[in-house]
């Protein structure tokens, strides 16, 4: 387990403390139809962080060609349907381009900030001239409305128990998830970053802002510095 890291609960827990059999359980909301909306159709998506396959299998559902990343391989057992590497993101080099590289899930955020720029680099090196990156960040208020819940249509609970200060800006969240015959926690180290300290960021790994896909700057487009919006058409 990653110092700072923890995780309980029935089943694996892998070393940022998610719970294998937890992941399998959640649903996907509507991040399948924010990435299918933002790139071209039958694009190859390099996943970063794919999990179990949560946003996987419905990207392949949609026509899209996947490639997942985890560093949990027990997390990559459960994804079916794409090809699988078994790697962390930030020591990701598999000397091939791909249309889309996302990195969802927050992992932005991650507390260490060489971790953070290693994760960008590999994003940068793996898309292709003309291609983008989609980046997922906290909300707003992410560290600041705590503790709170919501009930998910599923019938678990998710509740952002606590988010407070570890030290260096960081911030020490703990989340759990209860579903009737089960319970699961998550302790995880998070960077909370200003609109401009992730433009920032993205700028050390030689990416920019194309456009925020969402109104609440949750989903991001990036590109390359150099090339723009080519290759996209327009879209």
């Amino acid at each position: 387990m990653r110092d700072g890291y923890e995780g309980t609960g029935p089943g694996a827990i892998t070393p940022d403390g998610c719970a294998v059999e937890l992941y399998s359980r959640l649903a996907v909301g509507t991040e399948p139809d924010i990435v299918a909306a933002a790139v071209p159709g039958g694009a190859h998506i390099l996943e970063l962080g794919s999990g179990v396959g949560r946003m996987t299998h419905p990207l392949l559902r949609r026509g899209f060609t996947v490639t997942a990343v985890d560093e949990s391989a027990e997390m990559l057992e459960r994804v079916r349907g794409a090809r699988t590497i078994h790697s962390t993101i930030e020591g990701l080099d598999l000397g091939e381009k791909f249309d889309v590289v996302m990195l969802a899930s927050f992992l932005v955020h991650t507390g260490d900030r060489e971790v953070r720029r290693g994760m960008l680099r590999a994003c940068a090196a793996h898309v292709r001239d003309g291609g983008c990156v989609l980046l997922q960040r906290e909300g707003a208020d992410y560290h600041a409305n705590v503790p709170r819940e919501r009930v998910d249509p599923g019938g678990y609970t998710v509740r952002v128990v606590s988010a407070e200060p570890a030290g260096d800006g960081v911030n020490s969240v703990r989340v759990e998830y209860e579903f009737p015959d089960a319970a699961w926690t998550q302790t995880f180290l998070a960077r909370p970053l200003s609109r401009d300290q992730f433009e920032q960021a993205l700028a050390e790994a030689g990416l920019k802002v194309a456009e925020y896909l969402t109104e609440d700057g949750v989903w991001v487009k990036a590109v390359r510095e150099a090339q723009g919006e080519a290759g996209f058409g327009g879209r």
